[in-house]
């Protein structure tokens, strides 16, 4: 990409996330300021979706790697196995995180009934 992009790009992202944060800020002050409970305002961190794009990142770097592998070893493309092999694995990744997410959210429901 040309830096005649890159540069007004990241500049108005900066400024956006400037005024996103100051504006935050403030309604929060005010919130408080008149009595209301601000830990509704709170934004919790989710272990799945850390989990997820684990995962996914994990299965593309695989994807890459075994890409390499069939691509040095065959007479496929090297542009197809990357490909083929990025896609397969990282679907691989988001199946098994599904697995696993479904096994977390069945833990949770068991623990709340106890």
């Amino acid at each position: 990409m040309n830096a005649e992009v890159i540069v007004p790009v990241t500049v108005f992202a900066t400024i956006f996330g400037i005024v996103y944060i100051v504006l935050r800020h403030k309604e929060r002050l005010s919130l408080i300021k008149n009595g209301g409970n601000a830990s509704n305002l709170e934004t919790k961190g989710n272990i799945l979706g850390s989990l997820k794009w684990g995962m996914i990142f994990i299965g593309i770097g695989l994807g890459i790697i075994a890409g390499k592998i069939i691509a040095s070893s065959t007479t496929m493309e090297e542009e197809a196995a990357f490909f083929s092999m990025i896609c397969l694995l990282g679907g691989v990744a988001l199946m098994i995180y599904y697995i696993m997410a479904n096994r977390f959210k069945g833990t949770d429901k068991t623990e709340n009934n106890q």
